[in-house]
């Protein structure tokens, strides 16, 4: 850190962040991990892919998050018939009462808030998708050639169901290299089902306290830009992304497995997530295990396996952890 007023900003986020926990774990119980990966995506400026079966909550969580933070929250049902003008927004025509015209309005879509939860995007076809993914990309909409600025903070969380693959449209590789983590949920544990059925079955609502808003989060996102890294730090995160590409690895269970390696946007993320997961935390700059906390959300969906890992049911996760035992 350049100066001692950064060291105390990043001890007050990871005060911020302690509080933005405790709210959220006022409304969903347990999901600690999910809840952390979300907040270091977040303040890197990055998108989600949560990939989870229907029913563990993810609108909630979501919808609980932005309460927390004081965003503007809006979900959009991705279906077959979803056009890109119900994303972004769309012209009318309007009469004009006092020069009798008539003239074009753009009406903002549901993509102008601060957090987006795209839901099922993979049910809707590549064109809307494309209107989406630009729009995360460019944080602008452009309409009839004129292009709106989106609000900042702009954060999209896009789900995908992994079980119904009827009449979907799988987003391709490149598009999936857009989302900074994929983050999987998975079913709570008997302990943590018992106590989500208890307090989602009765009729107490808890209050829920703003902890950060907007300007502070943007604030935030610049300070985890400039956290500084060392070389050793940027170097593991390098060296893992290149081992995991069949033609460069050391490693033989990568070439045996592997078809397709992380490309160089992987080791950006690895550094970026390690930074934020460092500020959130109070750290002044990130270590090696920042990087390796954060190597499965940032990995797992840049890699592809081949037949061999299929046919022994080797899943992307389990090569990454083998990866992470080995480096």
């Amino acid at each position: 850190m350049s100066n001692h007023s950064d060291v105390e900003k990043i001890k007050q986020l990871a005060e911020y962040i302690k509080r933005v926990k405790s709210e959220i774990s006022k409304v969903i119980v347990g999901q600690h991990n999910t809840i952390e990966e979300l907040i270091v995506a977040l303040f890197a400026r990055g998108h989600v892919l949560l990939i989870g079966v229907p029913g563990l909550a993810k609108t909630l969580l979501i919808r609980t998050l932005s309460r927390v933070m004081d965003l503007k929250f809006s979900r959009i049902q991705f279906t077959p018939d979803l056009m890109p003008g119900d994303i972004s927004g769309t012209e009318l025509i309007e009469d004009d009462l006092s020069s009798g015209k008539k003239e074009f309005r753009f009406v903002k879509g549901p993509i102008f808030a601060n957090i987006v939860l795209a839901d099922e995007i993979n049910r809707t076809p590549p064109k809307t998708q494309a209107a989406l993914l630009e729009a995360m990309e460019e944080h602008a909409v452009t309409a009839a050639g004129v292009n709106y600025k989106l609000d900042e903070p702009f954060f999209v969380l896009a789900t995908q169901n992994p079980i119904e693959q009827e009449g979907t449209y799988p987003l391709p590789e490149a598009q999936l290299d857009r989302f900074m983590f994929n983050i999987w949920l998975d079913y709570p544990s008997l302990k943590d089902e018992i106590n989500i059925v208890q307090s989602t079955t009765a009729l107490l609502k808890p209050e829920l306290n703003k902890v950060i808003n907007g300007q502070e989060i943007i604030e935030f996102q610049d300070l985890v830009r400039n956290v500084p890294v060392t070389e050793n730090v940027i170097e593991f995160a390098v060296k893992l992304v290149r081992a995991t590409r069949p033609q460069s690895t050391e490693f033989d269970f990568i070439k045996k497995y592997i078809s397709y390696g992380a490309g160089p946007r992987a080791s950006q993320y690895l550094i970026l997530g390690a930074k934020s997961r460092a500020a959130i935390n109070g750290n002044f700059s990130p270590n090696i295990d920042d990087v390796k906390a954060v190597a499965l959300p940032v990995m797992r969906h840049r890699i592809v396996t081949n037949f061999s890992a299929e046919a022994e049911g080797l899943s992307t996760n389990e090569i990454i952890k083998m990866l992470l035992e080995k480096i």
